[in-house]
């Protein structure tokens, strides 16, 4: 990734941050993108309310201004939200979509342009095995597992992203832009510190995933010889769900 050029949204997480230190590794230059600036030696590090328009054009603005090209954009910034469908707050529904969905794809428009410059991009969007399965928690068992294991608000936010991904892949591929996902089952994080053990117990490969492996697949997807890979939700669950 020498001389290529990485924007990474929510880059103060956990997934965000190891997706920074994956990507740095290969070579790319960095910005790093959360509500408060993230603190990164050698990267152009920014503040930025992804659900803003005029934020994420300011940002997009101020990465090609400073490193003069965009190549690659991962958006990680997103929100959790757990909870039961029949209680769930109409304000609560529209923070999530706002963060997850609409912040993904103001990012994404956003890039368009400088990556059409180049005729080279790599978009890659963060998904979630919620967004596939109908959630993880198994309500008729244990009604408790509902309100630590996300909710439909989330799932719905989640799946709008695999799909835009889908759209944005066929929208680009002409440009040499890909656009793909990736679709983490339960990682280890700030946001799963209460994910119910019983169902962690139900992850086939016997743990919870690390956020070294995400990245990993997410700097796979941004490297130079994926270009043949677009429109893709790569699952990285421990065989919790497959297509």
């Amino acid at each position: 990734m020498e001389g290529r050029v990485a924007l990474v949204t929510g880059a103060a997480g956990g997934i965000g941050s190891a997706t920074a230190r994956a990507l740095s590794a290969r070579g790319a230059r960095l910005a790093l993108a959360d509500r408060v600036a993230p603190v990164m030696e050698a990267a152009l590090n920014l503040a930025v309310d992804v659900t803003s328009s005029a934020d994420v054009r300011a940002m997009v603005d101020r990465v090609v201004a400073e490193y003069g090209r965009l190549d690659i954009l991962v958006n990680v910034a997103g929100t959790v939200s757990m909870g039961a469908a029949a209680t769930l707050p109409e304000a609560e529904w529209d923070r999530v979509m706002a963060v997850n969905l609409k912040g993904s794809f103001l990012c994404c428009q956003a890039v368009i342009p400088a990556m059409r410059v180049n005729r080279h991009g790599r978009i890659i969007n963060i998904g979630s095995i919620i967004g596939k399965n109908g959630g993880n928690a198994r309500p008729w068992i244990d009604a408790a597992e509902q309100d630590r294991a996300s909710n439909v608000a989330y799932g719905v936010s989640k799946a709008g992203v695999h799909a835009m991904t889908a759209f944005l892949a066929r929208e680009l591929a002409a440009d040499g832009i890909t656009v793909n996902a990736v679709a983490p089952g339960p990682i280890a994080s700030a946001m799963t510190t209460n994910f119910p053990a019983a169902l962690q117990a139900l992850i086939p490969v016997g743990r919870m995933g690390r956020v070294e492996e995400v990245a990993a697949a997410i700097a796979f997807l941004a490297g130079p010889d994926t270009g043949f890979i677009t429109g893709e939700v790569l699952d990285i669950n421990g065989g919790m769900w497959s297509d």
